[in-house]
């Protein structure tokens, strides 16, 4: 059933909705699980309907204060101070990146950082790879907040609560975003010995004379209403960090403040809604059939054979680590693989088999999030391309200046993981039959 299911949506012959329902389904009939099928699809999908909640909401909530202009100023404050020299210019990259990736659509960051940084970098003769390389790995890193996907995906997978899946990994995402921005500062280094004389960087210290239009529809944006939608993000991150509520609590009710603040009069608050209704969409109805998936893949037994299939063929003395060797390995198969393929067709299985060495799915689910920079790089992926062509580079040339320091990401945001204890290096459970 996995390998169908990678299979079907690997070769683009059904969309990964479609076949996560209608695969199970007819594996669970041959299976003989028939009259229990509905059940098991049933109860799948109420496991995974906070995570859909909260998805739905955090979408909306991001898409309204961008739509108001949130990040609007924090683009022409990080312009104005980088001038024209290449370390600032690389190191405002790696920033601007990071913040505006706050709101998980990696689309949206790529247009924002590319439309902002591409005309200095063409300006002073840098290497727009470096603006593509600095955009991928800090996209990557930020993306793995609760409502960017992955985490969502592996939480659905392993039925973990998403807060138990992300904080622990807050530290680690600090430290690498801390070596995203050495990166960025050796990036500036060498593009300004590079660049050194030349008559452009010489001159140093101006500004840039327009500041890019990041939204065609300036009828949406509420400069008036900066310092409000700053206060209620800022609060709603705190929350978050704090517990304070449940995820889909927080997330609808700073949503439901940012609607009304932002956009008072019932017909914009229709037409925001519509904009984005797509995404929406799209994100809830496949965690909704994940659910599903799942459902049928635990409910049928299948997940347990699976499980002891692989337990039989593990070595006992790897058992142990399969924590870091689940996060060492996301690195290649996230990158030949899709994430609807890689989450819900290996990770739990590999989650069932680590139980059986004492390891917690939720630590399991941590792992195989952390090969997410080199996941950025895959052909696999639509926004490479989108990318790419922004840049106006070959995708094979991105991917061969990039590929060694999304590595580099990927390596110290599993070393910083295992320092942090967001996953163990061992476990000294001994492997049991699982029942």
């Amino acid at each position: 059933m996995v390998v169908t299911f990678m299979t079907l949506i690997m070769t683009k012959k059904m969309s990964a909705v479609a076949a996560l329902i209608a695969v199970p389904i007819g594996f669970g009939l041959i299976a003989g699980a028939g009259p229990g099928l509905g059940d098991m699809m049933l109860e799948g999908v109420l496991q995974v309907t906070p995570t859909a909640l909260m998805l739905c909401f955090a979408v909306l909530y991001f898409a309204i204060v961008m739509d108001a202009g949130l990040f609007d100023p924090l683009v022409r404050k990080v312009l104005a101070t980088v001038g024209e020299d290449p370390v600032r210019i690389s190191i405002g990259t790696a920033v601007l990146a990071t913040v505006v990736s706050l709101d998980g659509d990696g689309t949206t960051t790529a247009l924002i950082v590319i439309t902002a940084f591409l005309p200095v970098y063409r300006r002073i003769g840098m290497n727009p790879l470096i603006l593509g390389t600095l955009l991928a790995v800090s996209n990557a890193v930020m993306n793995l907040v609760p409502w960017g996907g992955p985490a969502a995906r592996a939480a659905t997978a392993v039925h973990a609560d998403l807060h138990d899946i992300f904080l622990p990994l807050l530290p680690a995402m600090a430290i690498a975003l801390s070596a995203v921005l050495l990166m960025a500062w050796h990036f500036g280094v060498s593009e300004r010995r590079r660049l050194a004389g030349s008559v452009a960087v010489a001159a140093g210290g101006s500004s840039p004379s327009t500041t890019p239009e990041l939204q065609q529809d300036s009828s949406a944006r509420r400069p008036h209403l900066f310092w409000p939608n700053l206060i209620l993000t800022l609060a709603l991150v705190l929350g978050m960090l704090l517990s304070l509520a449940p995820l889909p609590v927080l997330m609808m009710g700073s949503f439901a403040i940012a609607l009304t603040m932002n956009y008072p009069r019932l017909s914009q608050q229709k037409e925001r809604l519509a904009s984005h209704a797509e995404n929406v969409v799209n994100i809830v109805v496949l965690i909704f059939a994940a659910g599903a998936f799942t459902g049928i893949l635990n409910g049928t037994g299948m997940t347990d054979a699976m499980a002891k299939a692989a337990l039989s063929i593990v070595p006992a003395s790897i058992g142990p680590l399969l924590a870091p060797i689940t996060a060492l390995v996301s690195m290649p198969l996230t990158f030949v693989m899709s994430n609807d393929a890689y989450y819900f067709g290996i990770l739990p299985v590999v989650a069932q088999t680590a139980a059986a060495y004492g390891i917690s799915p939720e630590a399991i689910a941590r792992a195989s999030l952390l090969g997410q920079p080199v996941h950025t790089l895959s052909p696999l992926l639509a926004p490479i391309y989108l990318v790419c062509g922004l840049l106006k580079v070959d995708v094979a040339d991105a991917q061969r200046f990039s590929l060694k320091w999304a590595v580099l990401t990927s390596l110290v945001l599993t070393g910083s993981a295992l320092l942090t204890g967001a996953i163990p290096l061992s476990s000294a459970g001994v492997a049991a039959p699982i029942k």
